[in-house]
């Protein structure tokens, strides 16, 4: 501001320094008031009230409220104005307890303190205070003004309060203030954006004078409720748009896929109107770009950015990574974010990046990234929780999840789901019972997302009772995959019957399955031998329920044929397959093969299998059993040399039992555990326990031409029966004990556990690579059929 030479001025007017005030602001020179201020004093003018509020008014808008305040402090007498102006000096700096403090001792408040107030909760979000403060105005009897009105309105608006904008709408009928321009344009915002349509039309179409604000609301109630062609038919109307115009349709087309039309819309905005894109623009067309994937449109506009020298930080910086994270430049993203120095990167930015990392397989960026957020809400913590999820890292969400109970934000459901897939995928029923416990707490345990992860949690972690309790609770929430987890958790423990049951109930109550749930009820089908309804199942799917088989249905399909000894019709089906084979599919048959000792068919398996994937090591190890099994012991080595000059590595088979929070890792004739001795002397002593009960070593199960004493003594230290000793050890009596292990349970296995059960008065659950078999009083859930 040019500096005057207030000494040549002679007298200079209170209004000559009023109006000098309202020049500093208009120029925004925050030192100019002080300036004018001592100017003012030295003409002997500073105790004139109307000088004094136009002071305290240049001072609170330069945020100098603490010497405004002063000012008003030092009057000898107040008017209407003083209080108002000071008050308006606190609102808009955010200062609303100070302000409410100011409003209380406000003796006679009029219209615009009551309007200032409003306002000023209206800035800090605390829509329903200013509603309260409206109608605390209303009965003081003050009658409000249309900025008052278009206030509260804009109050209703962002709550969505349909019910209560009503009412003010009939209070502004009986005062005449509906024909205010303004106010009839605060209507209809209000009326679109809680979605009345009806009523928006009607008021849109009583507008003498539509302005672009008019135009606007409709444009952007009609895309929220999807009406895009009227939206259209609007804005092409329209001889005057403003930047609201372009983004309110940009953006209704991008929200309901018409992606290419947001971008063709993009470029007629640039092409033919003097407007320049805004944050929200950008942001919108970066979005339309990230959902077609369209990388090299989308570095056009980052281009466009750079060249017009647009602020890349904020909304556009956050839409450019997602952008370049969603179409695999993570490098582009991460250098943008690091050159903009973003400290408030916004969850779809940060889900995206981390997206793009996982995809790499390079998770600690995202970790970086996630340390370095200054606003950590849930969804982030949740969306670094599901990242390490799906990148197999379950301990490190575990502890995640600790630190976010200990210092972050309250779990969500989603937070908690993941979380309990976390402890499906360990088995550790633990962990699992303490997020159950949490989501109780937090009152998210009835979520249908929190509810079905309980029910797969549960299941996988061999506590079907569990399963079926959390399932019993949400009969009124059940949907599509609450049934199916349940049917998949009754297959996986043997309970075929009562599986297909469920299916079938589950049909009755008019619930369509999809084609998990399919695998389901096939999977329930395969474990208790039932070909015939598996059969009809699977015709079922493709003619009932319109669902195309998937390579997981045609595996069913082919174990099911297999374990039941119909492999020729296993083959047969294979070879009549819509899709081609995988290496499931081949897996199946020769795992068949196997269990039925045909070596021709096997033979015949695995080389389709190794054509597909020739680093299978099961394919090796299967058809080499297949050859030991029928006693021809040159093929099998042969097969194992084969194996070992190609560097193909077996996979090793382990069993592991958790006790408390610690998990014990058993091979077989596993030397390292601490507790060694004691293991392999319990070991001894209950395999001779077991014989006495009756039971016999089937040595057949040692694929390896040694002689019967050696093959007793590898399959007594078979790695689950070191498992169930060890937890024997560390279990109190009477409890369930609960073992995994990585392969299928071998026969010899299998038979011991049943009577080691009846010999300890125990119940032993064994989850193998398939299934899961409850061993109690010498029986077996899975009826030898497995």
């Amino acid at each position: 501001m040019r500096r005057q030479n207030f000494h040549n001025l002679a007298f200079p007017s209170s209004d000559f320094y009023a109006s000098l005030l309202q020049k500093s602001l208009k120029i925004k020179d925050p030192l100019a008031t002080r300036s004018i201020h001592a100017q003012i004093i030295k003409s002997g003018l500073h105790l004139g009230q109307f000088l004094v509020n136009n002071l305290i008014n240049a001072y609170g808008k330069n945020g100098f409220v603490s010497d405004a305040r002063r000012l008003f402090d030092e009057l000898p007498t107040r008017d209407a104005s003083s209080w108002n102006t000071l008050l308006s000096a606190y609102v808009k700096q955010g200062l609303i307890q100070e302000a409410r403090h100011i409003f209380s001792e406000v003796p006679r408040p009029d219209d615009v303190t009551w309007t200032t107030m409003i306002v000023g909760y209206n800035l800090k979000g605390q829509f329903e205070v200013a509603i309260k403060t409206f109608m605390e105005m209303v009965a003081c009897n003050v009658l409000p003004t249309q900025y008052t009105v278009t206030s509260i309105l804009a109050s209703c608006a962002a709550i969505r309060s349909l019910k209560i904008g009503r009412k003010v709408h009939s209070f502004l009928v009986k005062f005449g203030l509906s024909r205010h321009v303004s106010v009839a344009n605060s209507l209809l915002n209000m009326y679109a954006k809680a979605g009345d349509v009806s009523t928006a039309e009607i008021i849109f179409d009583r507008i003498a004078i539509k302005n672009i604000s008019s135009r606007n609301a409709m444009i952007s109630l009609y895309m929220h409720t999807a009406q895009v062609d009227l939206a259209v038919a609007l804005f092409e109307q329209m001889d005057d748009r403003d930047i609201v115009s372009w983004n309110s349709i940009i953006a209704g087309f991008n929200q309901h896929g018409f992606h290419i039309e947001a971008l063709d819309m993009f470029y007629r905005m640039l092409r033919g109107s003097l407007l320049r894109p805004d944050q929200y623009t950008l942001a919108s067309v970066l979005s339309a770009c990230t959902n077609l994937r369209m990388i090299n449109i989308g570095k056009q506009i980052h281009s466009h950015i750079l060249r017009t020298e647009f602020d890349t930080s904020g909304a556009v910086a956050n839409a450019l990574i997602s952008m370049y994270s969603r179409c695999g430049a993570v490098n582009i993203a991460q250098s943008i974010m690091e050159q903009s120095q973003i400290s408030n990167l916004n969850v779809i930015a940060f889900t995206a990046l981390l997206d793009g990392y996982i995809k790499l397989g390079n998770i600690d960026p995202a970790r970086k990234i996630f340390n370095s957020l200054e606003d950590r809400d849930v969804i982030s913590w949740t969306a670094m929780i599901v990242g390490y999820v799906q990148n197999g890292f379950f301990n490190d969400a575990m502890d995640l999840f600790r630190l976010m109970s200990e210092a972050g934000p309250k779990p969500n459901s989603y937070t908690l789901a993941a979380m309990l897939s976390v402890c499906s995928s360990l088995a550790s029923l633990n962990h699992g019972k303490q997020i159950h416990a949490a989501s109780l707490k937090l009152g998210e345990a009835s979520s249908v997302s929190v509810s079905n992860a309980l029910i797969t949690m549960y299941a996988k972690a061999g506590s079907l009772s569990c399963a079926q309790v959390v399932f019993n609770f949400i009969h009124e929430k059940r949907e599509t995959v609450s049934w199916t987890s349940m049917i998949l958790a009754l297959a996986q423990h043997g309970y075929g019957e009562e599986s297909i049951q469920l299916f079938d109930d589950m049909l009755a109550m008019g619930i369509r399955p999809d084609h998990i749930t399919y695998v389901g009820v096939l999977s329930a089908c395969i474990h208790v031998g039932l070909v015939a309804q598996g059969r009809r199942y699977f015709k079922m799917m493709k003619d009932v329920h319109g669902i195309e088989p998937t390579p997981s249905h045609y595996a069913c399909m082919i174990d099911l044929f297999g374990r039941a000894g119909l492999l020729q019709e296993a083959q047969d089906f294979i070879e009549k397959m819509r899709i081609e084979p995988d290496a499931i599919a081949w897996g199946s048959l020769l795992a068949s093969c196997k269990v039925h000792k045909n070596v021709e068919l096997a033979k015949f398996s695995a080389e389709r299998l190794l054509e597909i994937d020739p680093e299978n090591s099961g394919a090796y190890s299967a058809l080499a059993n297949v050859y030991a099994a029928c006693q021809k012991w040159e093929e099998a080595a042969k097969i194992r040399k084969s194996m070992k000059d190609r560097q193909v590595k077996k996979e090793q088979g382990i069993s592991w039992v958790q006790i408390k929070n610690d998990v014990h890792v058993f091979g077989v004739e596993d030397g390292i555990h601490p507790q060694r001795d004691a293991i392999y002397q319990l070991t001894e002593k209950i395999w001779k326990e077991i014989k006495k009960l009756g039971f016999v070593p089937d040595t057949e199960s040692v694929l390896h031409d040694l002689d019967n004493e050696l093959k007793e003594q590898l399959l007594r230290n078979h790695s689950e029966k070191l498992a169930i000793a060890f937890g024997l050890l560390n279990t109190p009596d009477n409890t369930t004990l609960r073992i995994m292990k990585n392969l299928r349970v071998c026969n010899d296995c299998h038979s011991a556990i049943k009577y080691i059960s009846k010999l300890v008065g125990r119940e032993i659950i064994v989850r193998d690579s398939t299934r899961f078999h409850h061993f109690k009083d010498g029986f077996c859930s899975c009826r030898d059929y497995w």
